[in-house]
């Protein structure tokens, strides 16, 4: 398909032509999150960028394969070699299977995405589906002899790789510098550089999550899952690949290095990372007390909110950026973004019982048309887009008021361009709470806090007759030490 379609490239640094490798079939692959925890503010921005990804190359009339990750192994405490998995954590501390805290917080996170309106992908793989592939994966590279085994786990020999490639094509980082500036770390002894990385790792007998391999019973490092995945379901040379930019290294970056090890040639040839997100001003954080769930948000249930923000808002927000710029969550801006929501959503029900004048003149809507096209073809430049719908949205508001007259042709053209830009690219939805889901997740915490006056009162006949109630409607209560939330069976 021809159009002139620019993305920003992360690997050569600069705006290219999209061409898809197979035409006008594409190959989306994004990062997606790591389930052991409610979702975040974090989630929310890479889910929405690449769900406007997604819908724009769809519109375009690409065929679009979105392949879109879950992570439930292999994502460690503190880097991609050590510590605790934070789902056998979780397990362990709630005394709970490993795959139930990952289906629990999978749900969780689908429920939020479901509010923002992001479209689910073509095909949601888990790590932990796909050992066997990444089993495959790790041997195609000790054969090509970029890996050494050390104990049982398998490493990743950066050192070796770079004197047939280069690592840190993506990062533009210098090996050199990194073994020289890398700190040992404890537990590292095995590695023949400190910068070396774990393809698969031995575990240890407190591990809970591991399987056979002919190495040793262990878990897949971070880095392997989406580069087997990513070949499994997109071949060894896709379209597009994103995440955020805090995966652009050592995430990506490794992966380009096992791919290229393993199957010597380029995985990708578009890579794509949103920029990152603060709370008026900082980076979010548990230690500075602005660490905010996207639920927190939906309820206003969090000290440095003023109330509640409906899913649309937070998505038209977040469609107010560029996705490679950064983006500072406040109040202030979130009630603007409201606003403009709601001025929005106003002018699209108006377009749609405006009278059209026989032989008015033009109003230009063909113009702002094509400047949303223009703007969304320039790296998906969503404000400037959404710059270009607010002039419509002054065009109609003036029509209405009787102060502009418009024609039969561009009346049907506006509503086209709405229907197409607020609705089908942008994902917006004309309910600002994204359906009934604020009012729902209003009365369950009302509900939620009658049954917890309850229980501080030890009236545990009330206790469970809401809990037993609410299950009538197939409705589970989970209380833990973080609270009390619900879910759908």
């Amino acid at each position: 398909m021809e159009n002139n379609l620019l993305i920003y490239n992360s690997l050569s640094r600069q705006k290219e032509l999209f061409k898809p490798i197979n035409p006008p079939h594409v190959g989306l692959y994004v990062c997606g999150p790591t389930v052991y925890g409610d979702a975040h503010l974090g989630h929310a921005r890479p889910a929405i960028t690449f769900d406007l990804v997604f819908r724009y190359l769809r519109h375009l009339d690409y065929k679009v394969r979105y392949v879109r990750n879950i992570t439930d192994v292999g994502h460690l405490e503190h880097d991609a070699d050590e510590g605790e998995d934070k789902i056998a954590k979780k397990a362990r501390l709630e005394n709970l299977e490993p795959m139930e805290v990952a289906q629990y917080y999978t749900n969780r996170y689908h429920q939020s995405m479901d509010k923002l309106n992001v479209l689910r992908p073509s095909i949601e793989p888990h790590a932990s589906g796909h050992i066997i592939e990444q089993i495959a994966m790790i041997q195609k590279i000790l054969d090509k002899g970029f890996a050494y085994i050390e104990n049982g786990s398998v490493y990743f020999d950066i050192a070796k790789y770079n004197q047939t490639y280069h690592y840190g094509i993506l990062s533009g980082r210098n090996v050199e510098e990194m073994i020289n500036n890398t700190r040992e770390l404890a537990g590292q002894e095995e590695k023949h550089n400190p910068v070396d990385f774990a393809l698969w790792k031995k575990a240890e007998p407190k591990h809970i999550m591991r399987w056979p391999s002919p190495w040793c019973d262990g878990f897949p490092g971070w880095h392997m899952e989406c580069s087997a995945m990513g070949c499994k379901y997109l071949g060894e040379q896709f379209d597009i690949h994103g995440g955020g930019m805090d995966l652009l290294f050592p995430h990506h970056e490794s992966e380009i290095a096992q791919s290229m090890a393993a199957n010597g040639k380029q995985p990708v040839h578009y890579w794509m990372h949103n920029n990152m997100i603060t709370i008026n001003g900082q980076k979010m954080g548990k230690s500075l007390g602005n660490a905010m769930s996207l639920e927190d948000f939906f309820t206003g249930n969090h000290a440095l909110l003023e109330r509640a923000y409906s899913p649309m808002t937070i998505r038209f927000f977040i469609l107010q950026a560029q996705y490679r710029s950064t983006l500072d969550f406040s109040n202030e801006a979130l009630q603007a973004a409201e606003k403009g929501y709601k001025r929005m959503m106003a002018a699209v029900a108006t377009a749609q019982n405006l009278s059209a004048t026989e032989g008015a003149e033009n109003l230009g809507i063909q113009k702002i048309m094509d400047e949303c096209y223009d703007a969304m073809n320039d790296d998906f430049n969503s404000p400037i887009a959404i710059a270009a719908l607010f002039e419509a949205v002054r065009i109609t508001n003036s029509v209405k008021d009787g102060n502009l007259k418009i024609n039969g042709e561009e009346l049907t053209l506006l509503n086209r361009l709405f229907q197409a830009f607020v609705f089908d690219i942008f994902g917006l939805l004309e309910s600002e709470s994204g359906g009934d889901d604020q009012l729902v997740d209003g009365l369950m915490q009302t509900i939620i806090n009658i049954r917890k006056e309850a229980r501080a009162k030890k009236d545990w006949a009330t206790s469970d007759l809401i809990r037993d109630e609410l299950a009538k409607f197939d409705i589970v209560l989970k209380d833990d030490k973080d609270g009390t939330s619900w879910s759908k069976k």
